[in-house]
């Protein structure tokens, strides 16, 4: 699985007998780019509910989906976040909290220090699959490579490819409640 190529998707359903088969198999035909030089997102599953439908053979995608995943459900997606240029001059700094939307943003999100900057009320599993890349908080920064994982809490955050190669990132996003802080 090279950075921005397609990703193959195998998903496993059971037969009219209930013997385990192969539901799905080919490229997840959900890769969505806001703008050019934007990150791509292919979005591989959801689901609206935990404990979730363990059967079905139909996509569990919805297109209508963003970031976040359905109230009191999942998502797994993966992103390409290609090197990051120049911010356009005058791109406000909650480009991206704007972008999300008020149903996905959190009211206790601090005042963004970049135009990616964004919160929502989830719990996030993140694994770096390929290059590098700078999570940007709050008042710091971490640069995460290839193999390193976040679980992210809700917090205000954003990503930022400072490098030359796309950083591919495999994201599980689980709807969570507000905390309290």
């Amino acid at each position: 699985m090279s950075a921005g190529g397609e990703i193959r998707r195998v998903v496993t359903a059971h037969d009219a007998t209930g013997k385990s088969v192969v539901a799905i198999d080919g490229a997840t035909p959900h890769a969505h780019t806001p703008r050019p030089g934007a990150p791509t997102s292919r979005g591989l599953w959801a689901t609206d509910s935990v404990p979730a439908r363990a059967d079905g053979a139909e996509d569990r995608w919805d297109p209508k989906l963003g970031i976040a995943p359905p109230k009191g459900g999942t998502i797994f997606t993966i992103v390409d976040f290609p090197p990051v240029g120049a911010i356009p001059a005058g791109t406000p700094n909650d480009a991206m909290q704007r972008r999300l939307g008020p149903e996905h943003a959190s009211p206790k999100a601090r005042p963004p220090r970049h135009p990616l900057m964004h919160r929502t009320r989830t719990v996030d599993y993140g694994i770096v699959l390929s290059g590098e890349i700078d999570m940007l908080l709050d008042d710091s920064e971490i640069h995460l490579k290839a193999g390193d994982v976040v679980i992210q809490q809700a917090t205000n955050h954003a990503w930022v490819n400072r490098g030359r190669e796309v950083c591919r990132i495999a994201f599980i996003l689980i709807d969570g409640i507000e905390p309290l802080a």
